[in-house]
């Protein structure tokens, strides 16, 4: 299972989003967790892989007494809720999520693919953040290139 992909489609007046069927050729099942992410957008994740993220998050000792993880907690998993893709590949984004990335009916959204998730972005926030991350991402792909020769001189 690969998602990858930016799509923009627009929410409905009910909240519901269709998700590309490239997309939703790549999801087993019809549920998904929709939850806030980081980056002032949504995650929208498999069962599987939001129970993987919950235990990371609750089941480590001491979990609910650590600020951080409490703060993880309260706006990834407190937040979640599960949706349906309904027949016509729709999914209905919950309205206090939707309100939480300044989503709005109407309006178009954009859909990321990023490989085992998705992320569902206002669009303004959306390019912004790409704008403002341009430096850091030159940065990022400077220290993988670096991290990426040094296994190859520990292989050698």
């Amino acid at each position: 299972m690969l998602l990858t992909g930016e799509y923009r489609n627009t929410l409905d007046e009910k909240g519901r989003i269709l998700i590309p069927s490239k997309l939703r050729a790549a999801i087993a099942g019809d549920t998904l967790i929709v939850t806030r992410g980081v980056e002032n957008c949504l995650w929208l994740l498999l069962p599987e892989h939001f129970e993987s993220l919950r235990r990371r998050i609750m089941d480590g000792p001491g979990a609910m007494f650590d600020n951080k993880l409490r703060l993880l907690q309260h706006f990834i998993i407190a937040r979640a809720q599960e949706c349906e893709i309904d027949k016509a590949g729709r999914i209905n984004i919950p309205a206090i999520l939707r309100e939480s990335v300044q989503l709005t009916v109407r309006e178009e959204s954009v859909i990321l693919g990023v490989s085992s998730y998705l992320e569902l972005w206002n669009v303004k926030n959306y390019e912004a953040y790409f704008s403002m991350s341009e430096q850091d991402f030159a940065a990022a792909s400077q220290a993988l290139s670096e991290d990426l020769r040094e296994d190859a001189r520990r292989k050698e």
